[in-house]
């Protein structure tokens, strides 16, 4: 159902509160059953006495003075006495199983031929109808106040029963809360994770089942960041042993003097130490940079005007986006731009225009990247961002290590983003870097 909340803890909590309402209701219906006979009982046996006493007092007067006796009973004790007459309209007892009830307990004592009535002749009383004698003119009509058989239900109690129940809804409410703020923890330390970041330790103290949650993720996050930092000291190591000897052969090519061999050399151990930067890259954790206010549209020209410097045609595009600074990781960005930028030269040509365009909305801003080249085919779009993934068609036919795309993809999921490879119209490919505007935290701030 979509009007049912998706968080655990408004599920749980309105589940709790509907069993709590519903066990209230079944307890009242019991209250209801149970209390009835009782007070069935009690209003019948009040109907019998007073219409015994009633009876009695009018045996014992003279006929002459009856009359008087029920304008008396009337005026000191609140109670109407009427002779009964065939042509009274009176009401048929209404369909409530109380009143029944009470008839049926009535009869057992005053006969089959008793009967019970709530309105005679446009009057309001509980009437019951008894007689003194066999005679016509014995059957009389004793009123009473239908407070009688009405209950009156005190504010107080509905006061009192309406507070019970908020506290009840406050004590679930502050139960599930407390199941559920450990599993919220949880949750926000998993996406930390998730975008390359270290989460601070879980809470372990609480409930045993929580509490053994809490330290088995504490462990796994702990043994990630112990891998994550073996692995940058193992790349790094490598990267000290590779580059010593390539800075010796370096050397030993200058001193060379045949000039094509020199330079073929040269590119070569060039392209050695790039793909070493790269790996490197690729085992740095982004998470220990700092997100900073940075003004992105300054950042992509300045990278276009060194890549300009240096003979390239790479171009900002104009865009509608206000310059603003913008919550992001500095030289991550610049990192994941410049390999987004050199795999467009690389692929297109060292000769053609690359396009760069900065777009910005509400809750998200783009970087795009154009170029000429042959693109990459749709279905393999999500294969080429792994890790050392590879095309077999012309866009593949380059020197690399396969971890460009890989690196960008990775800094775009620190950023809550996404990397997107579309087809530009009229060949080519557009390589758009979507982040989000993920809001900083004083912890954040350098």
């Amino acid at each position: 159902m979509k009007l049912l909340p998706r968080s655990l803890l408004w599920r749980t909590f309105l589940f709790v509160a509907l069993l709590m309402m519903l066990s209230v209701a079944a307890w009242f219906a019991i209250f209801r059953s149970y209390e009835r006979e009782p007070r069935a009982r009690q209003l019948a046996q009040t109907l019998v006495s007073v219409a015994n006493l009633t009876r009695a007092a009018l045996i014992s007067a003279r006929p002459e003075a009856r009359r008087g006796l029920l304008r008396d009973l009337s005026d000191r004790e609140g109670i109407h006495i009427y002779p009964a007459d065939a042509a009274d309209r009176v009401e048929a007892l209404p369909d409530r199983a109380f009143l029944h009830r009470v008839q049926e307990l009535v009869r057992e004592q005053m006969g089959p031929n008793t009967r019970l009535s709530l309105e005679r002749e446009g009057e309001q009383a509980l009437f019951v109808n008894f007689r003194i004698d066999d005679s016509e003119e014995g059957d009389y009509w004793l009123a009473l106040p239908r407070e009688r058989i009405e209950r009156v239900f005190p504010l107080g109690w509905l006061g009192w029963g309406v507070a019970a129940l908020l506290l009840s809804l406050f004590g679930a409410w502050l139960i599930v809360f407390r199941i559920t703020r450990p599993l919220k923890a949880l949750q926000e330390a998993a996406h930390k994770i998730g975008a390359g970041e270290t989460p601070t330790r879980l809470n372990e103290s609480g409930p045993t089942e929580l509490a053994t949650v809490a330290h088995a993720f504490n462990q796994m996050s702990a043994d990630l960041a112990q891998i994550d930092q073996d692995r940058a000291l193992i790349l790094a190591g490598i990267s000290h042993d590779l580059r010593t000897p390539l800075t010796r052969l370096r050397m030993g090519i200058e001193m060379s003097a045949d000039e094509d061999l020199r330079e073929g050399m040269t590119a070569d151990v060039e392209e050695m130490d790039k793909t070493i930067g790269q790996f490197l890259d690729f085992a740095r954790s982004e998470g220990g940079e700092a997100q900073q206010e940075v003004d992105v549209a300054a950042l992509l020209a300045e990278l276009s005007t060194q890549y300009q410097r240096r003979g390239f045609k790479v171009e900002i595009a104009k865009s509608a986006a206000p310059a603003r600074a913008l919550p992001v990781r500095p030289q991550a960005l610049r990192r994941a731009v410049s390999n987004l930028i050199d795999n467009a030269l690389r692929y297109a040509g060292s000769e053609s225009v690359v396009e760069v365009e900065l777009d910005s909305s509400a809750n998200e801003f783009a970087i795009e990247v154009r170029d000429r080249g042959p693109g990459i085919p749709q279905e393999e779009v999500e294969r080429i961002k792994r890790p050392f993934a590879r095309l077999e068609t012309a866009r593949s036919n380059t020197a690399g290590a396969g971890l460009g795309l890989a690196i960008v993809e990775r800094i775009a999921r620190s950023h809550n983003g996404r990397l997107d490879l579309l087809p530009r119209p009229g060949g080519g490919l557009i390589a758009r870097l979507v982040l989000a505007r993920t809001p900083l935290t004083a912890a954040s701030l350098p």
